[in-house]
């Protein structure tokens, strides 16, 4: 079976349903969209790995991983998403250490904040894209997860919600000086979904 490779285009988040997020990776050679039903934490792992410049002042859970992985020269070659079932996808991390390869399972949202960690490529099987690959109807803003128009994103196994996010039209008003405040303030309170939202509007601005 051919290995298709996947980017990630962002991270999806209704308002009504709480602890619903939705990873959307996106094939590079064609417009095709893989949505994946995600927790919170993973969502908040992603987002921090997606954003170079947000520092928790403490290590999360991947974070540690990967520092344990540096320590013992273990390096993550890519991540395959190779089954779906009943609206579940199951990952594998393809792991090297000394010239040895392995293979662990893994839950697709902890494989992919890895592969982000480590610059690992993602890949899944064309057949997997075939059977749930959509075409989502985004706006033009790159990258913008609050951009998703999430009643299209998912039927199964969680329907998304009118998502009417105005988070980031607040911090419109705000100053540059105010939103490096505020980012400051979301890392140390490890509020990182903020902290993501907030820095994404300081680079409108600095744009």
């Amino acid at each position: 079976m051919s290995l298709v490779k996947l980017t990630i285009k962002g991270i999806s988040y209704s308002q009504t349903q709480n602890g619903a997020y939705a990873l959307i990776l996106n094939e590079v050679d064609g417009d095709r969209k893989l949505p994946i039903v995600i927790g919170a934490f993973e969502a908040q792992s992603i987002a921090i790995a997606l954003e170079k410049e947000i520092k928790p002042p403490r290590p999360l859970t991947h974070d540690l991983f990967k520092t344990f992985a540096d320590k013992y020269d273990i390096v993550i070659k890519q991540v395959i998403i190779h089954k779906l079932v009943d609206g579940v996808f199951y990952s594998s991390i393809i792991c090297e250490r000394e010239g040895v390869e392995e293979i662990i399972d893994a839950r697709t949202s902890d494989a992919i904040a890895l592969a982000l960690r480590f610059n690992a490529p993602i890949f899944t099987y064309k057949n997997i894209l075939d059977k749930a690959g959509v075409f989502l109807n985004l706006n033009t803003q790159e990258g913008n997860p609050d951009d998703m128009n999430n009643d299209n994103i998912l039927t199964e196994p969680e329907t998304f919600g009118d998502d009417n996010d105005d988070s980031q039209g607040t911090y419109s008003k705000n100053t540059l000086e105010e939103l490096h405040t505020l980012l400051d303030e979301a890392i140390q309170n490890e509020d990182y979904e903020k902290a993501a939202i907030i820095k994404e509007e300081i680079d409108k601005k600095e744009s």
